[in-house]
């Protein structure tokens, strides 16, 4: 949860944009070329900044104002645009040999970028298929009601997204810094035709931020309040949705404000527990250090699995259990005072990976060999999420970002205004949360989350 921040990256001067219609590049000699990085084709449209939409997740400054003119690099070979049969297809390729010579800063994507899906590996054309799309399923000015969670239950055919920060002037908010946090249900008849309404939890508000799948129903992660305890909460999928609380402490220790969580195989859950939640306000100051967990219901066993965090946020198993993947948004924080944000590049917004051994005596698993496995270059890295063939995709500040599992980008989809988090849905189907947008990608039909598998 990032909630309310400042965009990501400093705002660069005004530049004028070269606009191409790109294709495979043609490799040419030159002396001293003209290294392009790609810009997008289509007409630009005034978009404003994440302060002025009110959006909690960070990301670069959306100046359509803000272009960019290539400048001469001297380089022994160079990659120029051509037009061809590429032209009419809704994605394009980056060079990497021309990206890493000029250093300009991308232009971000627009609302009606025709090309949203970016290549930056061939395999990347196998998870989109021959036909991605991008659309808009719901534009609500209200208020970023498509935040995070992101949990698809197949078996209601409901999707449940909880709110980022909204304001609540009941007298008895007090504890929650007069703040709250609204769970939305969407229950789809087709990919287009769905119902929206709220989720009122009958006991309390929890101030849910993840959440994921669990039995018959999800398992929310509860930040709690100055009053109410953080922990986990479990949901049942179907109304009245009622509740009741799996775990809210430490060995008498209070959590910070868990964030994000996945059920491993085994039924084992584990959850992020950074501290946003003071940073905010409606939690009191951390008694814990910012850690990974792992709870057993079945036994009440907790343990911490991983510590050293900045702030421990999004957390994904890969499809065999072998590999977990914890992202790291300390490049984003505020001020416990006054909530303030700040965004300090020189932190990180990483995504680590661990190892799973097992203890032979025991079988209890631990986390070793902790790996940087990327950096995100747009925001931070805030959901994340993996797909049946092993890869990653993350939530950043120009969208969607997805590497192989050798930790190589291989593509973007980008989303105007970026994206705290993510959901996979059936054949191909994904949405995403844009705060006050919830958008629709559809990517080839065989591309599936790891969780479901449908």
């Amino acid at each position: 949860m990032l909630s309310p921040l400042s965009p990501l990256s400093p705002r660069s001067p005004a530049r004028e944009e070269k606009r191409f219609n790109w294709s495979r590049p043609k490799l040419i000699s030159a002396n001293s070329g003209t290294g392009h990085k790609v810009s997008f084709s289509g007409s630009s449209k005034s978009t404003k900044s994440s302060n002025e939409r009110g959006l909690s997740h960070p990301s670069q400054p959306s100046d359509s104002s803000r272009s960019s003119s290539p400048q001469t690099t001297p380089s022994a070979t160079t990659w120029l645009p051509t037009n061809d049969r590429f032209q009419t297809r809704n994605w394009q390729r980056i060079d990497r040999q021309s990206e890493a010579l000029w250093q300009e800063t991308i232009p971000l994507p627009i609302e009606s970028q025709p090309r949203p899906f970016l290549i930056y590996h061939d395999s990347f054309l196998s998870l989109i298929g021959p036909a991605p799309t991008l659309k808009i399923l719901i534009d609500d000015s209200r208020a970023p009601y498509f935040h995070e969670a992101g949990v698809f239950h197949p078996k209601t055919n409901t999707l449940f997204i909880t709110s980022n920060l909204l304001p609540d002037p009941a007298p008895n908010a007090v504890t929650t810094a007069n703040k709250t946090i609204v769970i939305t249900r969407l229950e789809f008849f087709s990919p287009t035709d769905f119902s929206r309404d709220k989720v009122r939890c009958p006991e309390r508000n929890y101030m849910a931020n993840g959440g994921t799948n669990y039995r018959d129903g999800l398992i929310l992660c509860a930040q709690g309040s100055l009053n109410e305890p953080a922990g986990l909460v479990y949901m049942e999928a179907k109304r009245p949705h009622r509740t009741c609380s799996l775990l809210n402490n430490y060995h008498s220790r209070p959590f910070n404000s868990p964030n994000d969580v996945v059920v491993a195989a085994d039924g084992a859950v584990w959850f992020t527990d950074p501290i946003y939640g003071f940073e905010h306000g409606f939690r009191p100051k951390p008694q814990l250090p910012q850690h990974v967990y792992r709870f057993v219901p079945a036994t009440g066993d907790i343990r911490v699995v991983a510590d050293g965090f900045g702030r421990p946020n999004g957390i994904a198993f890969a499809p065999d259990e072998r590999t977990l993947y914890v992202t790291d948004t300390d490049a984003v924080h505020a001020s416990p005072s006054s909530g303030a944000a700040a965004w300090d590049p020189t932190r990180a917004a990483t995504i680590y990976a661990f190892s799973l051994l097992h203890d032979p005596a025991t079988q209890a698993p631990f986390l070793v060999n902790r790996r940087v496995f990327a950096h995100a270059d747009a925001g931070v890295p805030d959901g994340i999420k993996c797909d049946v063939h092993g890869n990653v995709y993350a939530g950043c500040g120009d969208g969607i970002n997805v590497w192989n599992s050798g930790g190589t980008l291989i593509g973007k989809i980008l989303i105007e205004g970026g994206v705290a988090n993510f959901c996979f849905g059936r054949k191909g189907e994904l949405w995403a949360f844009g705060e006050k947008k919830l958008w629709r990608v559809q990517l080839a039909e065989g591309t599936m989350g790891a969780l479901l598998k449908i």
